[in-house]
């Protein structure tokens, strides 16, 4: 059954950016593997959650799955075919291919294969030229620092496989041309997987971070990890659970802007201990004393 990326999330169609950001940071925390360890469920959840924000998130892919619904990713194929061959669309939201014409992808026997069964797409010939199209899976991490595929190309003699080159900052719904000859045109396109620890929101990366109770309260140093490594991050006196931390260029690479950089949002997520010694309790009541006396000394305001 289509996925309604609008109901994953919770929104209606017409929502803002404000209203999808505050719906997906409730559930992915509300999902959140960390959260819900060995929950298959809450896995499956937490991933839909994630690829319905990547897609409703980004101004131009929503703008194509609202026009093509499920089938978004294939819409310059759809335009295309629009603009100078026979292909039926059926009008309005949430459509399917099951209405087009499809005799400009060729037979069966133009599905191309890909390594580790995450690639595939189909094969169209205009003028000549050949068309192939790719579907490529990536995680965060490879779409981060860039990656490379081997591909399964269909050939007058069976199949040639080549290597292929994934720029760094590839978004889902991104598509990277790779010109294989004058005679095969590769369009490969690019599905990010939603990763345990890292939500992204353009070329910005949020992720939580547990604080020692101690370290929220008095302040310290706590180590963080980002996608190149750990990362030593001052945590100041009296944090409060939610407050974000940013850390300048540590996000994603701009696959726009060469050199660009995202940034870093840490959520600051302080944790109550447990298995107090004697000592520690009892410091914790003089604190808790201490707390009470100077509430009941502030003078109560007047009317």
């Amino acid at each position: 059954m289509p996925t309604n990326y609008y109901d994953v999330l919770g929104v209606s169609r017409n929502a803002d950016q404000k209203d999808i950001k505050k719906a997906y940071r409730k559930l992915a925390r509300q999902y959140h593997p960390d959260l819900n360890p060995g929950d298959k469920k809450a896995e499956k959840k937490f991933k839909e959650i994630n690829e319905a924000n990547e897609v409703l998130s980004d101004s131009e892919n929503r703008a194509r799955y609202d026009q093509y619904g499920d089938s978004w990713k294939h819409a310059d194929q759809i335009q295309k075919s629009a603009n100078g061959a026979p292909f039926r669309w059926s009008a309005g939201r949430g459509g399917s291919f099951d209405d087009a014409d499809f005799s400009l992808f060729g037979s069966v026997d133009d599905v191309v294969g890909g390594l580790g069964g995450v690639f595939g797409g189909g094969r169209r010939r205009r003028s000549g030229r050949s068309h192939v199209d790719v579907q490529v899976d990536v995680t965060l991490e490879e779409a981060f620092a860039g990656a490379r595929r081997q591909v399964n190309l269909p050939s007058g003699t069976g199949t040639r496989r080549i290597e292929v080159t994934i720029p760094a900052g590839v978004k889902t719904g991104s598509r990277v041309h790779v010109a294989v000859d004058k005679d095969t045109q590769l369009f490969l396109r690019i599905t990010v997987t939603p990763h345990p620890r890292f939500q992204r929101e353009g070329d910005n990366l949020y992720t939580d971070v547990d604080v020692p109770f101690e370290d929220a309260i008095l302040g310290g140093d706590i180590d963080v990890r980002t996608l190149k490594g750990k990362l030593r991050l001052k945590v100041p006196p009296e944090s409060q659970t939610g407050q974000k931390i940013r850390l300048a260029g540590q996000g994603m690479p701009s696959l726009d802007d060469s050199g660009a950089r995202g940034d870093l949002y840490v959520t600051l997520r302080p944790v109550l201990p447990k298995r107090l010694a004697n000592e520690e309790r009892e410091l914790l009541a003089k604190f808790k004393a201490l707390r009470s006396d100077s509430k009941s000394a502030k003078p109560e305001k007047s009317e």
